[in-house]
């Protein structure tokens, strides 16, 4: 097949990777000419994306920020006839896929949201592999979620990047979700990190540390993106882990070790019914 991927970071590198070396033709373009260059270079690409090869693509995977997506679902929708499939891989849904499959109706093309539950703290296509979504979970914002057909067909588009698992939700979920799983995470690593302490770690610290700084080690710009295009349920995420803290807050000024032992009775008993045990 002709695969399609806009913008080489992380995501859209992993995913060219994944689609070459599974020997498929991959097309691909990204701001940095230098970052396309190399892509090809390395065999992950084989061309350009353009306006003329896009309809020649089977699948088009927009790994982009949201608004950058939009704006190419725009501008090249007029121009992808019935061909190709796309599918974009944004942090966030509700601020893509509404305008997106306006969009799609209005020129016939198709097209879903999606977003891949894999990554690393680190950014850009130096750190893109081709395993990356090996066993990884793949979320779909189709259309419509009766259209058994399509479904089918992006199962089999999306089965060289190597997903464990693909789930089919509405664009309104996965952001409820996503605020919680991933967004609230990276706040709390964000201003975790900014402790005076932080600075004398030094041979103090060691796995709850990296566990809770890992993703304190970020893109910014990409990410404040994504904060506020999903702000009301991560405000809502940050207001219940603020009422938790001041629990935990208040027992510790009050010496209150019975109440403490039950708050951290009731998170551990949480955490053993979130894994099943």
């Amino acid at each position: 097949m002709t695969v399609g991927i806009l913008g080489l970071g992380l995501i859209g590198g992993s995913f060219a990777r994944a689609y070459s070396a599974a020997g498929h033709t991959v097309l691909a373009w990204d701001t940095d000419s230098t970052v396309l260059s190399f892509a090809k270079l390395s065999s992950a690409a084989a061309g350009d994306l353009t306006a003329q090869t896009a309809p020649c693509c089977d699948l088009i995977l927009l790994c982009v920020y949201p608004g950058a997506a939009l704006a190419w679902l725009r501008e090249m929708g007029p121009k992808l006839g019935s061909g190709p499939v796309v599918i974009d891989c944004c942090g966030t849904k509700r601020s893509v896929t509404e305008p997106g499959m306006a969009l799609a109706k209005e020129h016939g093309f198709t097209y879903l949201g999606g977003h891949p539950m894999a990554g690393t703290q680190y950014s850009g296509f130096k750190y893109s592999r081709s395993n990356l979504f090996q066993g990884a979970p793949m979320v779909i914002v189709p259309p419509s979620r009766d259209d058994i057909r399509l479904l089918v067909r992006v199962k089999e588009l999306l089965e060289p990047a190597g997903f464990g698992s693909i789930s089919v939700t509405t664009a309104e979920k996965h952001d409820e979700m996503i605020a919680f799983t991933s967004q609230l995470a990276h706040v709390v690593s964000s201003a975790y990190i900014k402790s005076p302490t932080a600075l004398q770690h030094q041979g103090f610290s060691a796995g709850s540390y990296r566990d809770m700084t890992r993703v304190a080690w970020l893109n910014p710009v990409m990410w404040s993106e994504l904060f506020l295009d999903n702000r009301d349920n991560l405000i809502r995420e940050l207001d219940t882990l603020a009422e938790h803290l001041k629990e935990y807050r208040e027992a510790l000024a009050a010496g209150d070790r019975e109440t403490l032992l039950r708050l951290l009775e009731e998170g551990k008993t949480r955490k053993e019914e979130v894994d099943g045990k």
